[in-house]
């Protein structure tokens, strides 16, 4: 069988489609959203120009699906892993966490899970080394350094709402 293909046509204003037929000749599409959403589209066995459902996600379930579809070592959000048994991570800080607004050293990040936030990425901006006066927004992505488990451990703490 031959490789899938992919072909991609530019939506002017909204973003791009990216449409994909199955070895089972099954339609799929995702719309690739200005604003970082996705829509996934499956289209009708019999009727290949019908869409049967059609799923709207936002950026961050986006990368959870990505995550998914991709072995663990190749996750969107891991950097990368080490002999030395660490890893460095991306996690975005939600606008409904306890920690938009506040200070980095009130998460008591590196105490609590051994795992250091080595940069923050916001908008188009890298802030590295942070100090523990930085102030946390939603949006942010932090890069988080440690051990799988204190990364993990990481990602809860930021994640509380």
């Amino acid at each position: 069988m031959s490789a899938p293909r992919l072909r991609a046509t530019p939506l002017p204003g909204i973003g791009v489609q990216y449409d994909l037929v199955t070895r089972e000749h099954r339609q799929l599409s995702v719309v690739a959203h200005r604003d970082g959403a996705r829509t996934v589209n499956v289209y009708r066995a019999d009727d290949p120009d019908s869409c049967a459902q059609s799923l709207k996600l936002t950026s961050s379930e986006a990368g959870a699906l990505i995550d998914a579809l991709k072995p663990s070592h190749h996750s969107a959000s891991l950097l990368h892993t080490s002999d030395l048994g660490l890893v460095a991570e991306r996690i975005e800080v939600s606008a409904t966490s306890q920690w938009n607004g506040r200070l980095l050293g009130d998460t008591r990040m590196r105490t609590e899970t051994g795992a250091s936030i080595v940069a923050v990425l916001r908008h188009a901006e890298a802030v590295p080394s942070p100090t523990p006066d930085f102030r946390l927004m939603g949006g942010d992505t932090v890069i988080v350094i440690g051990t799988r488990e204190g990364v993990d451990a990481a990602a809860a703490i930021l994640g509380r709402e």
